[in-house]
């Protein structure tokens, strides 16, 4: 029963915040810009056009193009479950460590490309082949960087190393921390489609990679993608925040500490997303062929940080 409601809170939590979190970094994008933009709560406005639109599909498309946003979704969705939120133990986390948690986001992926690919259309396979160029140098970047934690928290489970994590011999400014966070930083920009790897709001198809593989999708289909997109977003900074800033994760299930804990998440969610507009407003977006360069910088982070681990016990 306390597992059921747990899964149910944080799946409200997930499916709620996910937009939000979207609206507050396209406002403040605007406001860093000196434009007047959308709410913070324009996303939701969004799903709800989205949700009640006609589908337009095509005839060449197959049951994998109208599988994909269902798969997406899906796996985006436990693999949140797997993730500590406002507390130290997730619903799922006795079930799958990091290693589940990133085979579900690859998983939905995967998809993704397939359903670019599916209805023979020249932008969606352009997306999906430039898509699956950068996972080939993004996953392995993430994977050593979160490797780096696991190691200390002798551990893959993502509760164990916030644990280790909120310990008091944890040091943040330790060098494999510091270049950790630095590559888990470039691939949450990569994996988001943020600049100056993608920009979000293009729409030059010779020039998106996201939004490539999706514009054959439209009313839910859609709908179930930018959701989550926006739930894949949440995850990656949760990740982020949760495992180098441990600060208001409660172990305490009561009402009190954990609404403390869920103001201290949100505000840590702001912080970081401004942190996100700043370098999407002072860079512009690198040429196609430059973007392997910057994700190759994070992978060599990454195996860094991991080497600093041995080097600086």
């Amino acid at each position: 029963m306390k597992i059921a409601l747990a899964i149910l809170l944080q799946t409200v939590l997930l499916l709620g915040l996910a937009p939000f979190i979207s609206g507050c970094i396209k406002t403040l994008k605007a406001n860093l810009q000196n434009r007047r933009g959308p709410r913070a709560w324009q996303p939701y406005l969004d799903l709800w056009k989205f949700l009640h639109k006609d589908m337009v599909i095509s005839e060449h498309a197959s049951w994998i193009f109208r599988a994909t946003p269902q798969v997406l979704f899906f796996t985006t969705l436990l693999a949140g479950l797997m993730m500590p939120l406002v507390s130290v133990s997730a619903p799922l986390s006795l079930f799958g460590g990091v290693l589940a948690f990133a085979g579900l986001l690859a998983l939905g992926r995967f998809f993704l490309a397939l359903g670019g690919l599916d209805p023979a259309s020249a932008f969606g396979g352009m997306g999906s082949s430039r898509e699956m160029t950068m996972a080939a140098i993004a996953e392995p970047a993430l994977m050593l960087a979160i490797f780096t934690v696991a190691i200390e928290a002798r551990s893959t489970n993502l509760s164990q190393m916030l644990l280790s994590a909120q310990a008091p011999t944890w040091q943040l400014l330790n060098p494999a921390h510091v270049l950790a966070f630095a590559a888990l930083f470039i691939v949450l920009l990569a994996e988001t489609g943020r600049i100056p790897v993608d920009n979000p709001a293009t729409h030059l198809e010779l020039t998106m990679i996201h939004e490539a593989m999706i514009l054959e999708y439209s009313g839910r289909y859609l709908a179930l993608i930018e959701w989550s997109a926006s739930i894949k977003q949440l995850l990656l900074m949760a990740l982020l925040l949760n495992i180098f800033f441990p600060v208001g994760i409660t172990a305490d299930l009561s009402v009190g500490a954990v609404g403390l804990a869920l103001f201290w998440f949100v505000a840590k969610l702001l912080a970081l997303s401004a942190l996100v507009v700043l370098v999407e407003t002072t860079n512009a977006k690198l040429r196609l062929f430059r973007v392997p360069d910057l994700l190759s910088a994070a992978f060599i982070l990454g195996a860094l940080a991991l080497l600093s681990t041995f080097l600086f016990q």
